[in-house]
């Protein structure tokens, strides 16, 4: 429940997207917060308002005369009771609206007296939303601090496709997560690697291991969330990736390898996260290899380049974290690996604790010591230990 005690005042504005607000606000109650629905006149030929209330819970408003406000302002008292105005879906119109400071309705004269930030999911057709004046408009809102969420690309009810639908209400939900988290690495940079390599032996056959890349991408989403350019080299994994964050897809350390040193000098932090194979066969056979009675087939093994020690050995490194997953003496050999790769900081975990699940316990390891994180779901994890890179980022510049 990310957003558990969170107040999120929803506007809704008239658009076939409305549907989808009322998903968004399943999702919302799902993860905790409390949400107050306020809509124009248009939305209700959309939606009606006795969907809302029976999924939020609460009344829904609509007319800017509403007696059942006591003082007849809910245009001041909904943003008072609020820790964010998202409207979704917002129409081009009411888009323009904003940015013109107009307030001829609840939800308009409510975006203009808000007491919070506000948050806004554009939802119309390509022409409408390519349009040089909803350009401007959303220029003008952005200018002035608004937060735009979107928009898709993708088939539109008009039967056209392009650039205007609304995102999904999953994707928005966990954009308002990202809102609310700290931003400590606004301007920066950072690089990581997720997941498992696949070393061929043959067409078929291969030497990997059973890394799921869910910290690696958990960790992708932290630092996004706390405002970073993040790109993500991963080997073969099925997670799905944040939006926002650029995705390379590899196979073999070889792979990963060439596609880290070609834009690490680049970056302000490198995480190697990956489980990369320290070995791999030093020739893959070209077919299949077959049994045929004459005993097992004997595989010359080589070593693969160590990523995070090259890394970590440029002219002008970013801030290097490693990652070491051991099945003992944790301490010890995470330590050892940290000193020889000359890094500032190491996260450790025994495989018993979360290799593969949706959970861990780790350990930071610096100069200053071990720091233990409390068991807790991996993004959870990621997201302290985005906080701690910050801080050991800040003092090393």
């Amino acid at each position: 429940m990310e957003l558990n005690g969170k107040r999120v005042a929803l506007g809704v504005t008239g658009g076939i997207a409305a549907y989808k607000a009322a998903e968004l606000v399943r999702l919302l109650i799902k993860q905790g917060a409390s949400v107050q629905v306020t809509m124009t006149e248009a939305a209700t030929h959309f939606v009606t308002a006795v969907t809302f209330q029976a999924l939020s819970g609460q009344r829904v408003f609509s007319d800017q005369w509403d007696p059942r406000v006591a003082n007849n302002m809910a245009h001041i008292d909904l943003s008072r009771r609020a820790d964010v105005l998202l409207i979704a879906p917002a129409s081009a119109d009411f888009i323009a609206k904003v940015a013109h400071g107009l307030a001829d309705d609840l939800l308009s004269t409510l975006s203009l007296a808000r007491d919070c930030p506000l948050l806004v999911a554009p939802a119309m057709n390509r022409q409408m939303w390519e349009n040089p004046a909803t350009q401007r408009n959303v220029a003008t809102l952005r200018g002035d601090g608004v937060v735009i969420l979107g928009p898709d690309c993708g088939e539109q009810a008009c039967g056209e496709s392009g650039a205007g639908r609304m995102l999904e209400a999953a994707d928005i939900v966990d954009d308002l997560i990202a809102f609310f988290q700290p931003k400590p690495l606004i301007g920066k940079k950072l690089l990581l690697t997720a997941g498992p390599t696949f070393e061929a032996i043959d067409p078929v056959r291969g030497i990997t291991n059973l890394s799921s890349g869910k910290m690696g991408f958990a960790v992708a989403r932290a630092a996004r969330e706390a405002g970073a350019e993040v790109t993500l080299v991963c080997g073969p994994v099925s997670q799905e990736v944040p939006r926002g964050i650029r995705r390379i897809d590899v196979t073999s350390a070889l792979q990963m390898h060439a596609e880290v040193m070609k834009c690490a000098a680049s970056q302000d932090i490198f995480v190697a996260v990956a489980a990369v194979a320290d070995y791999r066969p030093k020739a893959a056979a070209p077919h299949k290899i077959k049994k045929d009675g004459g005993g097992a087939p004997a595989i010359e093994l080589v070593i693969n380049p160590d990523i995070l020690a090259e890394v970590a050995a440029l002219p002008a490194p970013p801030l290097c974290v490693g990652f070491a997953a051991e099945s003992r003496n944790l301490a010890d050999y995470a330590q050892k690996k940290r000193v020889a790769k000359k890094i500032p900081l190491i996260v450790g975990n025994l495989i018993d604790d979360g290799f593969g699940g949706d959970e861990n316990t780790l350990v930071l390891y610096d100069q200053s010591g071990a720091t233990p994180l409390p068991r807790g779901a991996k993004i959870e994890l990621a997201r302290a230990l985005v906080g701690h890179i910050a801080k050991l980022l800040a003092a090393h510049r």
